[in-house]
């Protein structure tokens, strides 16, 4: 098992830095199987060299078995613990697990995800320790976790949750969809014709708020104008998105993006009906 965990640090520090890419999935949909593509985060060295920071990083010895048994054909892909810091120090604390998807045949893709997701690990860490340094006086907790939201034989998505909090707290969540068959990472973008979805799904969104604030007054979200908050107008292009294992797009937003903390983390499940006309096809969203 110890070979098994040193032989995956060792391939990824040997893995080349690659350049800066935006592929999306512009055809995907459409295909049949074909060639593969990628989709890859910027990187740098700081980000190779992140798997080395084990000082304050206990490998979960669940997750270690669970990697160490992974067969070589016939892979599933899934989500393990790779590694999980917990500390306490000054009045701080944090507790953060870095999840590693496993059992992609295309190694760069693999590869590209999981620095990621130890890069933004190590900006955590970063910043606890910052928030202990000697000048300050802590009272920071963060904590992430994460969890597979879908998990079917074409897709998988991922949510990782941070949440931190310093005298208030603030939790945002994070997700990657993969075409497991194509192994391709998924972007909102490349599920449409075009842009037009943007404004589309806004205006869905905002009746669903509407609607939802008819029916309880113990919610509330900022849709309407008004002096104390701006309201909301508009998905990014790129907004937090998934999609559910009934073929349902749900878009997300972070805790005080829409609507005010106490409504957390707020998603909308986008009636397939309103995007239908604007989807590149039926493949992930029916």
């Amino acid at each position: 098992m110890e070979k098994r965990l040193e032989q995956l640090r060792e391939e990824y520090k040997s893995v080349p830095i690659p350049k800066e890419l935006d592929s999306i999935v512009e055809k995907a949909l459409r295909q049949k199987p074909k060639k593969k593509r990628i989709v890859m985060w910027p990187t740098s060295a700081a980000v190779a060299a992140a798997v080395l920071f084990t000082a304050v990083v206990n490998i979960n010895p669940d997750a270690a078995q669970a990697m160490s048994k992974i067969p070589v054909i016939g892979k599933v892909v899934q989500a393990i613990t790779f590694t999980e810091m917990k500390e306490e120090k000054n009045q701080s604390s944090i507790d953060v697990k870095t999840p590693a998807l496993s059992g992609l045949s295309d190694h760069k893709l693999e590869d590209s995800i999981n620095r990621h997701y130890m890069k933004e690990s190590k900006k955590l860490y970063q910043e606890f320790m910052k928030a202990t340094s000697k000048s300050k006086k802590g009272h920071l907790s963060i904590y992430s976790d994460y969890e597979t939201v879908t998990d079917t034989a074409d897709l998988i998505s991922i949510r990782r949750d941070i949440e931190k909090t310093q005298a208030s707290s603030y939790t945002q969540s994070r997700y990657i969809t993969i075409d497991k068959k194509n192994e391709a990472v998924l972007t909102l973008k490349s599920l449409f014709k075009d842009d037009r979805y943007i404004k589309v799904i806004s205006q869905n969104i905002k009746e669903q708020m509407k609607k939802q604030m008819k029916e309880d007054p113990n919610k509330i979200y900022w849709v309407e104008d008004d002096d104390m908050t701006e309201p909301f107008k508009a998905i990014r292009a790129d907004q937090n998105f998934y999609i559910t294992d009934k073929h349902k797009l749900v878009i997300s937003f972070d805790e005080y993006e829409a609507a005010p903390g106490y409504m957390g983390v707020t998603e909308f499940t986008i009636p397939t009906s309103v995007i239908s006309k604007l989807l590149v096809g039926d493949r992930y969203i029916r």
